[in-house]
């Protein structure tokens, strides 16, 4: 069984910066692409950023300039730089990952438990 484990989230003050990690184990033949997501209470799961398996990125319009997403194909990792956060960045961040468990098997996204980012004073 593929796994996803998030760290890296905590308590920052407005500005502050963050560097939020996702490591992926088990059952793994290949990463395609990967993404953080976040979901703040009482509203939607949105998406935050993706990164193919080529390391073509893409970023939600809220993060774009202040968030990086990268990955490091040897070690089956991906981080999220955030830098310049603020109070609405607040939220439970997840990590999502398009895997292909065996050599003959189907890709299948697979995602993390989440970890708390809170952006306060």
């Amino acid at each position: 069984q593929v796994q996803l484990v998030e760290s890296g989230g905590g308590l920052v003050q407005p500005g502050g910066s963050l560097r939020l990690s996702c490591a992926a184990s088990g059952s793994i033949f290949s990463i395609n692409a990967m993404a953080w997501y976040r979901q703040a209470p009482g509203k939607e799961r949105e998406l935050v950023a993706d990164i193919t398996s080529g390391g073509n990125t893409n970023y939600a319009d809220t993060v774009k300039g202040r968030f990086t997403i990268s990955r490091d194909n040897a070690k089956n990792m991906v981080y999220l730089q955030m830098n310049g956060l603020k109070p609405e960045d607040t939220a439970v961040y997840y990590c999502k990952g398009v895997i292909v468990p065996t050599p003959r098997g189907i890709r299948y996204s697979y995602w993390g438990q989440g970890t708390q980012v809170t952006v306060s004073s």
